[in-house]
């Protein structure tokens, strides 16, 4: 077990640059950066500072995307603009693209979106499979209040992989969207684990006076955290309700050799680039200590 540790880029950071975001993880540990885009230039930088190259999101597909449109015209044109990064992204060494799957209307029943993306998803994930590239699905529910992702919970999951199987479209691991979902993130991988592409660092702390308050309904009023609804917040690991050493020894057992990579989202370590600096740095450490049996230095790579 020694998975690089990755991240991420925060949006300080992301002001900041790849130069400097770079630069800054070298100094820092990081091992992989998860990148908005890869092209030849961002791929030079990495390389120049010895970083690995982790997930890229995948084009139009993080967030509202019109693969999941009920106009065809959107849908197909969606795809071919994928054909075009997917074989620029393999062209330069990219390997997992990250995807979360919310429809154009958020407000569409879950069946219909599942009705659109069978139309649409089997051309997507064959254009993986020729460039060598795979499909890792964002656990992320999505907006209040349809919560329409795709691909968020077993069930779902379950239907989505039978339909469409290969060994090149899976989910992204992160456990954190699991424990606010209420789904045991541990069996998650017993049943899942063959399907983990990559993996986030993330936590959610259960808030007991807020889950009296509000039960699992989000709260009427503003939150009193960022990146929460309520009854829960996201943190970095180790701060929450993840036993991250029992979910390294399935990732460990599963022969899981990509990255942990961290996404920050915590109220603590959020608004400003030393803020955003101060999490990644602890989050980083923790991850250490679980993930690696000995620090490594050069390029990580990601392999499945």
């Amino acid at each position: 077990m020694n998975n690089p540790i990755g991240m991420r880029i925060p949006p300080h950071f992301g002001k900041e640059g790849i130069e400097y975001t770079s630069k800054w993880a070298k100094e820092n540990g990081i091992e992989v950066l998860d990148l908005p885009i890869l092209d030849e230039s961002v791929k030079n930088i990495l390389s120049s500072y010895q970083i690995g190259i982790g997930s890229i999101d995948g084009k139009g597909c993080v967030g509202n995307t019109d693969i999941l449109s009920e106009d065809e015209g959107k849908r197909w044109n969606a795809v071919l603009s994928l054909k075009e990064q997917f074989e620029q992204v393999s062209a330069l060494g990219g390997s997992v693209i990250f995807m979360c799957l919310i429809p154009e209307n958020s407000l569409l029943p879950k069946k219909r979106s599942l009705e659109i993306w069978k139309e649409t998803f089997p051309e997507v994930v064959g254009l993986a499979e020729k460039n060598n590239l795979y499909i890792a699905l964002e656990g992320w529910p999505g907006p209040a209040p349809a919560y329409p992702t795709l691909g968020t919970t077993p069930e779902v999951l379950r239907y989505m992989f039978n339909e469409v199987p290969s060994k090149h479209f899976g989910v992204n691991y992160d456990p954190s969207h699991l424990v606010r979902l209420g789904i045991d993130y541990l069996r998650f991988l017993d049943e899942f684990g063959e399907k983990v592409l990559y993996c986030h660092g993330k936590d959610t702390a259960l808030l007991a006076e807020d889950l009296y308050d509000l039960g699992n309904l989000p709260s009427v009023f503003d939150s009193k955290y960022d990146f929460s609804e309520g009854a829960w917040r996201y943190t970095i690991p180790g701060h929450g309700e993840v036993d991250w050493r029992k979910v390294a020894v399935r990732l460990d057992a599963l022969k899981y050799k990509g990255p942990i990579s961290i996404e920050l989202e915590d109220h603590y370590y959020w608004g400003s680039l030393s803020s955003e600096q101060e999490g990644i740095v602890k989050a980083k450490d923790f991850l250490q200590t679980v993930f690696h049996k000995k620090k490594t230095g050069g390029i990580a790579d990601v392999k499945h």
